[in-house]
């Protein structure tokens, strides 16, 4: 594969590399003059020219710094759990979303499905105990909109867990996720790869580098995908899209480097809204139907019990209860230039701008298994009659946009007694975000009953039934940051780092509230008088980190760290609200989040295998709480705690054996304020208490290479919304897979991925109410081709 020029080179290349130096000894008589020491060639008078050639070793799991600007430790030098994620391990999993590849890092995954009706879209990624789907970048710009990001075009990803306001500004509490581009490089190179597998997976990829002019350092970087593919843990639900990345750049060899990037993604999927959570453990009939509410004189007259459901049997985990309907088409372009340049005295410039627009339409059919959605369901009835009506049309209608300019300094000098690196930068960002309302035409009947056990998602859907168009309403968001930051990073002989960042962020956020009085049509778009609700949010927000490290070796590090983070009203949706219950008032000071980190890091055998071992403690506080004693009033006094251990191991543990390994345990409570999960357990909601993940691969001697690897994750609690009957916990999981490659000739190899090997049943997200489920991939595989010139 491609290698960034600061790797060795490939196996067939260093190879080649010495017989090279081999054949050029002849050559080298003639450069004795450069004083390096003689070397006399068996059976010949004639001394030569000594030639070294010097290889390094790949480590294709351990990388040895994080991308950012801000990080110019290495990492076993860096204080804080920050988690390096290399295509390499990515690769050899076959995993091909971020979601997939994010399973690496212990605790991290997509956990929640989404409220009653409404199912989460793109890479909804929860981290001990948060959401982080806002928190989500590429090449550390900030990627608004609900995609699901694909792998083909990344090198690395950086999962940086603890607070990272001042890194970012506001984000989420407990971290974020950066994606690293691939960029050109001095080097021509041809790949590509072909894959197909289990649910109808067709995936087609290319990586192309090639140099255009050697002598001022520019080469041109294109990469290609082409996918469409079914879901082989689902029926009906489809993941197709297509993209193209060019890159050129400038300069490569030289001082000043500029790098223009293009991304263009698109996608026309059939979305994935769950199945039934009946007959799953803890289900329970629904509640009876309330035909008369009650009265302060009379009570509530019920309808028949469901009662005799108990022990209803769970419906196929394959089962789609969608309809022809359902999609979700997302075009996502992305230009960005970077600039960056090395100054003779040492000091560097990294500059980087981009404009990005996402634009989503997505449809749904949603459902809740209430007993007022129940059809034929009647004591001593047959299962198979059971029927279900799909009252909740998920919509999507947005539009996000976001135009940026990061410039990022670093100069290095000395303080006498400190040798001190300092990291300065400035931070212009302006995002926007539309969301536009749709309604069912008037008249519309809705969708037909679907059985519950043998859904049938071709029934056919007419205009009658449902015809959706945009009523004239909307939601538009607008926020723009202006950022500043410095990092100094003090260095006190070889034994003692220090660190010391601060970040000042002003932003202003507006908000219009566009709704619509009257009624829309298919052919008519509004009747009515529009109002606009407006509302606006401007301050300061100020966060910061400290560290002291201390290295009882050179390669190793024991290490303490508090920092912060705030996210402010709208913050991550751009909607700010007048209700005097919600986060995104106004009104309301910045969520604040404090975490305190203690940790060690060691790098081992030679600086090939990394070992880490944190301990932590994140306090979040300002949540939105009501008042007991008068519901109708609220204040910011909720506070959550989520602490835990971590513990990594990654890189090579003998001569190609690689290993990628993370464990985590986490405690959750609510300090102040109402409990929050169904159960009525003081824990965080969608957090395993416990999480493991490990991968690890062997190149035996004739080139073939076994790999495998074991995930597991703890019950999930869900939140609290008064739903009756359905389960309060996602039970453990264990998942194991497995993987064999082997080299056809230099040009082509094969891969065969084994996923859930134990075809275990599990649940891999659940809904706020409990009434849906995303059901784990069943056991599948895949084959791919992967192809080298």
């Amino acid at each position: 594969m491609i290698k960034s020029r600061k790797h060795a080179q490939s196996r067939f290349n260093q190879q080649m590399s010495a017989a090279l130096a081999v054949m050029l000894l002849p050559v080298a008589a003639h450069a004795a003059d450069t004083g390096a020491d003689p070397v006399v060639v068996a059976g010949s008078n004639q001394t030569l020219q000594e030639v070294k050639v010097r290889g390094e070793a790949i480590n294709d799991f351990k990388a040895e710094k994080a991308s950012s600007a801000k990080y110019t430790e290495k990492l076993v030098d860096t204080a804080q759990t920050l988690t390096v994620i290399k295509k390499e391990l990515i690769e050899q999993q076959g995993a091909v979303t971020l979601t997939e590849a994010l399973r690496n890092t212990p605790g991290v995954g997509a956990f929640f499905l989404g409220e009653n009706g409404s199912t989460n879209t793109g890479d909804a990624v929860y981290m001990r105990g948060f959401d982080a789907s806002g928190s989500i970048y590429v090449d550390g710009v900030r990627d608004v909109g609900s995609i699901s990001r694909d792998t083909f075009n990344i090198e690395q990803i950086d999962v940086l867990k603890g607070p990272a306001g001042t890194d970012n500004g506001r984000s989420s509490p407990t971290g974020s996720i950066n994606l690293v581009s691939k960029k050109p490089l001095m080097e021509d190179a041809y790949l590509g790869a072909v894959t197909a597998g289990s649910g109808r997976q067709k995936r087609v990829t290319a990586d192309l580098n090639k140099i255009i002019n050697a002598d001022t350092g520019t080469a041109f970087r294109l990469n290609l995908l082409d996918q469409d593919s079914g879901n082989p843990a689902r029926d009906v639900v489809k993941n197709k899209r297509w993209a193209i990345a060019p890159s050129v750049a400038f300069g490569l060899n030289g001082p000043t480097r500029v790098y223009l990037n293009y991304l263009h993604v698109d996608q026309d999927n059939i979305p994935d809204g769950g199945v039934l959570t009946i007959g799953l453990p803890g289900w329970t009939p629904p509640a009876p139907v309330v035909l008369k509410a009650a009265t302060p004189t009379t009570p509530a007259v019920l309808g028949p019990s469901f009662d005799f459901m108990a022990g209803a049997r769970a419906v196929d985990p394959k089962n789609f209860y969608g309809s022809v309907l359902d999609f979700d088409r997302v075009k996502a372009d992305m230009l960005t230039v970077r600039v960056e340049h090395d100054f003779a005295g040492g000091a560097k410039l990294q500059s980087t701008t981009r404009y990005g627009r996402t634009k989503q339409d997505y449809l749904l059919t949603s459902f809740m298994s209430t007993g007022a959605n129940l059809r034929n369901v009647v004591a001593g009835s047959n299962p198979d009659s059971w029927m279900i009506a799909r009252t909740n049309l998920n919509y999507k209608d947005q539009l996000n946009e976001i135009v940026t300019n990061q410039t990022t300094v670093t100069a290095d000098f000395d303080g006498g007694l400190l040798k001190h690196t300092v990291v300065a930068g400035l931070e212009l960002v302006n995002e926007k975000q539309t969301n536009y309302t749709n309604v069912n035409a008037p008249g519309a009947t809705g969708l037909p009953l679907v059985s519950i056990y043998h859904p049938d998602s071709s029934q056919p859907v007419t205009p009658a039934q449902v015809s959706l168009v945009r009523n004239g309403a909307r939601g538009d968001g607008t926020t723009t940051t202006e950022s500043v930051y410095v990092f100094d990073t003090a260095k006190l002989g070889d034994k003692w780092i220090f660190n010391a960042g601060v970040r000042l962020d002003h932003y202003n956020t507006s908000y219009n509230g566009v709704t619509v009085q009257g009624t829309a049509t298919p052919q008519t778009i509004p009747v009515g008088t529009l109002l606009a609700n407006s509302l606006t949010a401007s301050d300061n927000l100020l966060n910061g980190k400290l560290s002291a490290l201390y290295k009882p070796t050179a390669d190793s590090s024991v290490y303490a760290l508090v920092a912060t983070s705030k996210a402010p009203p709208g913050g991550t949706n751009f909607t700010l609200s007048s209700a005097a219950n919600s986060s995104a008032n106004p009104n309301y000071d910045p969520q604040i989040t404090t975490n305190y980190e203690l940790g060690t890091k060691w790098d081992l055998l030679k600086q090939k295998l990394s070992l880490s071992a944190t301990a932590y403690r994140t306090d979040v506080r300002n949540e939105i709480e009501a008042d007991p004693n008068n519901a109708a009033n609220f204040y910011q006094t909720g506070k959550k705690r989520v602490q835990g251990i971590e513990l990594g191991v990654t890189g090579e543990i003998l001569r190609n054996w690689l290993v990628s390994a993370g464990y985590t345990r986490m405690s959750t409570q609510v300090v102040s304020g109402k409990v929050v999960t169904a159960a009525g357990d003081n824990l965080l909601s969608y957090t395993p208490k416990q999480a493991f993940t490990l991968w690890t691969s062997y190149t035996l001697p004739m080139g073939l290479q076994l790999g495998g690897g074991a995930r597991f994750s703890d019950k999930l609690a869900r939140g609290t919304d008064g739903a009756v009957g359905t389960p309060a916990y996602a039970d453990s999981y264990w998942v194991y897979d497995a993987m064999a490659s082997y080299p056809i000739n230099k040009h082509v190899d094969l891969r065969l991925n084994v996923y859930n090997l134990a075809d275990k049943q599990y649940v891999q997200a659940i809904n706020k109410s409990g009434y849906r489920y995303t059901p784990g991939a069943p056991r599948s595989a895949s084959l791919t081709a992967n192809f080298k010139f």
